[in-house]
Order: C-alpha cells, then structure tokens, then sequence
C-alpha cells in the first residue's frame, strides 16, 4: 500500500512537470545568415514585421506554423498580443509571413531560402540551420524567449 502511494506521488509529479518542457521553442534561421544573437525587442520587430532586413542587407523571410501552441504562446508573450490579435495579424501579412504545417516544414524553408527564419520546438531541430541566441540565452536556458 505504501509503494502504491509513492508510486502514484512519484508519476504525478513526473506528468506534472513534463508539460512545462513540451513546447520549448527555438529560433532558427538560413545556415547563411550571419546573425548569431538577437534580443527579445529586436526578434519581437522582425515577427511584427517592423524590421524587413538583416544585418547583411538580406530580406527577412518569416516562417510560421498554422497550428503550434507553443509557437503561439512564444509569439503572444514576445509581442504582447492576444491569441485573436496574432491570428488577425498573421491573416492581414499573408504576403511577407509564410505559414506551414510542422516543424519540418519550417525547416525545410529556412534551410533552402536566404533570410529565412522560423520556429520550432527544440526536439525538431537539426544541423541545417542555425539557432540563435536570445538575449544572450541558447533554448533551454533560463531566460530564453517568453515561455
């Protein structure tokens, strides 16, 4: 009786914290793009599309999922907008934001296109792109993006 309770206690808490690594976000962008860190505010005008250019002169080309909860609740955070305000803002820049079914389809895009830049949970990742720091912070690391 006494394995059972602790047993129990043991996987409630396992299943309790799993949820806070489930959507770990990263920023990736094309191997060719010369940015290696970016900060929170910087990253924030490129998603609202208030910056066009890289550092290098190259356009920006944003890479977004039509269904990813963690992607949405990093992009809410980082740009203090709704859910219904990011839809609508998403839905009004079909032109300059490219939306995709899954990670790998982000991939796929960032590693083939010049200035490309994505997001995509940090499971997906692979060496075909770059991840970028944020605010001087890797993902995983305390601090990086608003979770």
């Amino acid at each position: 009786m006494k394995n059972s309770r602790t047993i129990s206690l043991l996987g409630f808490l396992l299943f309790s914290v799993l949820p806070c690594f489930a959507h770990h976000m990263a920023v990736v962008v094309n191997k060719d793009n010369g940015t290696r860190e970016i900060s929170s505010v910087h990253l924030a005008r490129l998603f609202r599309l208030e910056s066009r250019k890289w550092e290098d002169g190259k356009d920006v080309v944003i890479v977004l999922h039509k269904n990813s909860a963690g992607e949405a609740i990093t992009l809410e955070r980082l740009n203090k907008v709704s859910g219904d305000e990011l839809k609508s803002f998403i839905a009004s820049h079909k032109d300059r934001i490219t939306v995709v079914d899954s990670d790998e389809d982000v991939l796929h895009i960032v590693e083939s296109t010049p200035g490309a830049m994505g997001l995509v949970e940090v499971h997906s990742i692979d060496d075909q792109v770059n991840v970028l720091k944020v605010d001087g912070k890797l993902p995983l690391e305390a601090g990086y993006l608003p979770h």
